[in-house]
C-alpha cells in the first residue's frame, strides 16, 4: 500500500493567513484547493508544473495555476500554490500562495471592490487604472 504524503509548512501563520484571505476573497480557489487539489497531493499525485528538481536533496518543486477570474489575474496575477516535495520522506513542504501582496493586505484589512475586482488600499488608483484599461481594451 502505498503510503500517503504528509503537508508541513515554511511558515505555517503566513501560508495559512493566505488561505483564509483567499477563502475570503477568491470561493472557487479556495474550494478547489481544498477539495480537489489537497487530497490528490496527499495520494501523490503532483498537479502543476515542475520548476525545480535537486537531485542532492531529491525534492521537486511545483506550482500549481489555481482557478481565477480573467480580470483578476490580469490587474494582481495568478493565484498559485508553491509547494516542494520530498518525496524520500513523504512530505509536501507548502511554501507559499502568490500573489502575495493583495493576499496579506486581505488579511490586515478589509479590500474594497471595483466594477467586481479587489483592489489595494495601497494603490487604489493604480488598480483602478489596470480595471478601466482592461475594460477598454475589451471593447
Amino acid at each position: 500500500m502505498k503510503q500517503a504524503f504528509i503537508f508541513e509548512y515554511l511558515d505555517e501563520n503566513d501560508f495559512r493567513k493566505k488561505e483564509r484571505s483567499l477563502r475570503k476573497y477568491n470561493m472557487l480557489a479556495y474550494k478547489k484547493l481544498t477539495f480537489n487539489y489537497y487530497p490528490s497531493l496527499r495520494n501523490g499525485n503532483f498537479l502543476g508544473e515542475k520548476v525545480a528538481v535537486s537531485k542532492k536533496d531529491q525534492t521537486t518543486t511545483y506550482e500549481l495555476k489555481l482557478p481565477t477570474d480573467d480580470l483578476f489575474a490580469k490587474v494582481h496575477g495568478e493565484i498559485r500554490l508553491h509547494y516542494t516535495v520530498y518525496e524520500n520522506k513523504n512530505v509536501i513542504l507548502l511554501t507559499n500562495i502568490t500573489p502575495d501582496g493583495i493576499l496579506e493586505e486581505g488579511h490586515r484589512a478589509e479590500l474594497g471592490t471595483y466594477k467586481g475586482v479587489m483592489i489595494s488600499k495601497t494603490n487604489p488608483e493604480k488598480d483602478m487604472f489596470k480595471i478601466n484599461l482592461l475594460n477598454m481594451l475589451d471593447k
